[in-house]
């Protein structure tokens, strides 16, 4: 608001001043008009007021040409800017101070059009605009007869150089600085103090819903103003929003906890009953092959559920975690050894590199073992045979740092958004056998082991040169 403010300000300012140097031009304009006007009729009336007191206003000077009297000359010699005054048969009688300071070229340019007398020796002006060239003045000029002076004098030539009238540029362009600082500088401090207290509210209103966005905190509720303006009703629809919000959220993690707690059991049964069938001896193979196909699909089904209920009941914050001080190289060789039996069956090659001093941290074991071996297994199954698979622990700017790295096939640019979201999983063809495709849901785990934590976890990829995942643990 204060950007687009000041602009308007600034843009007026300007348009303020083209529009104000234009008029004082066109009006300086007509002040040098009236201006040679009357010197033209001053000049006009000192002649014929000297004629009748005289009669003769015009003698020959020493070298026989016709000028006028020094009487006269003296009286005209006061008057400012180009005045000549000339014959009936154009011969020049008088030239002012100014018009005799110009060169012998400029002069006959002026000369030339006080010349011609004004034919019927009326009181005719003839005003106009002439250019001194090649590099001159421009003037405005005027021409009139004398009519009351005798049969003596042609034409009374007035004129002014227009640069005496016009405002110069760089007086408007010290006016338009002078204007920015006296008035536009306070004008964009005080716009934008003004703005920010008024939106001080709205930006207190944008951060508290920040805040309420992550899903897990829609119990809270914006504070609503004392006035019954805009941002009171802003905020009380807000609030009303964020109440069916969380009716919603709480209707549907209740129902996945409780989908998943009731399921529990009856997939119990159903595994236990395919388990005790596949130990029969004389099972037939084709049938052999269906139970243990049912089984596998029961196992997934039951991974599935497990992780359900883990993000339902962290999602409630009914997830306790149950912090001991343990050192982390334990536990990342633990999930090390079951991810070197997956890699060995898959025909990968993993490398654990751990410190050698101890690092321990105040962490949920069982749950750090979950993400390290759920980022092993992703490693793993992303990863051709022959690849590369890299586990390493380490310390970094007072943080412990948690790396899983592979070789493999990467993640595409527009995945990368998505890889922490609840369901999401890449194309079946990107792994490396879809004979276990996963749930979509352990990377969610993952991070919310980690942020549980006060942790973090990112991701970095590039097709075709594999992907590294980073986790970070405060060590306080």
């Amino acid at each position: 608001m204060t950007v687009w403010y000041a602009s308007a300000l600034i843009l007026s300012i300007a348009v303020f001043a083209v529009v104000l140097y234009f008029s004082r031009r066109s009006a300086t304009y007509q002040d040098l008009d009236r201006r040679i006007q009357s010197e033209a009729d001053l000049t006009a009336g000192i002649l014929a007021e000297s004629y009748h007191a005289r009669g003769v206003l015009v003698e020959k000077d020493t070298a026989g040409r016709p000028v006028l009297t020094p009487e006269v000359a003296a009286v005209l010699e006061v008057v400012p800017d180009y005045l000549l005054v000339t014959s009936r048969d154009g011969r020049l009688l008088f030239a002012s101070p100014d018009a005799r300071a110009l060169t012998f070229a400029e002069f006959e340019q002026l000369n030339a059009i006080a010349r011609p007398p004004i034919a019927g020796g009326g009181a005719s002006h003839l005003p106009g605009r002439f250019r001194i060239e090649p590099n001159g003045p421009t003037m405005h000029y005027i021409v009139r007869a004398a009519p009351d002076a005798g049969d003596q004098f042609g034409a009374i030539f007035a004129g002014a150089n227009t640069r005496t009238a016009e405002l110069r540029l760089e007086q408007l362009l010290l006016t338009i600085v002078i204007a920015f600082f006296v008035g536009v500088v306070p004008a964009i401090l005080v716009g934008g103090w003004i703005a920010g207290r008024a939106l001080e509210p709205v930006d207190r209103m944008i951060t508290e819903v920040r805040e309420i966005t992550d899903g897990r905190s829609l119990h809270r509720r914006l504070a609503v103003p004392m006035e019954r303006d805009e941002l009171g009703r802003l905020a009380e629809t807000l609030n009303q929003m964020m109440t069916r919000l969380e009716r919603s959220f709480s209707a549907l993690r209740r129902f996945t906890a409780d989908a998943s707690h009731e399921l529990k059991t009856p997939l119990t049964v159903v595994r236990a009953g395919v388990e005790r069938a596949i130990t029969r001896p004389d099972m037939p193979p084709e049938t052999l092959a269906a139970l243990e196909e049912t089984l596998q699909e029961v196992n997934r089904m039951t991974e599935l559920l497990e992780s359900l209920l883990t993000l339902a009941r962290a999602d409630e914050g009914r997830a306790d975690l149950h912090r001991e001080s343990v050192d982390l190289r334990d536990i990342i060789a633990e999930a090390g050894e079951t991810g070197e039996l997956l890699a060995e069956h898959a025909g990968v090659g993993i490398d654990i590199r751990l410190p050698s001093e101890p690092l321990v941290l105040p962490v949920d074991r069982s749950r750090i073992r979950q993400l390290a071996l759920n980022l092993i297994e992703n490693a793993v199954k992303y990863t051709p045979r022959g690849g590369q698979v890299s586990v390493e622990l380490g310390t970094n700017d007072g943080r412990a740092v948690f790396t899983v790295a592979d070789t493999g096939i990467g993640i595409a640019p527009g995945d990368l958004p998505h890889v922490f979201d609840r369901f999401w999983r890449a194309d079946s063809a990107r792994t490396r056998t879809s004979e276990r495709a996963g749930t979509g849901l352990g990377l969610a785990i993952c991070k919310w082991i980690a942020e549980a934590h006060g942790g973090t976890i990112e991701v970095q990829s590039r097709p075709g040169r594999g992907t590294t995942f980073t986790v970070g643990l405060p060590r306080g």
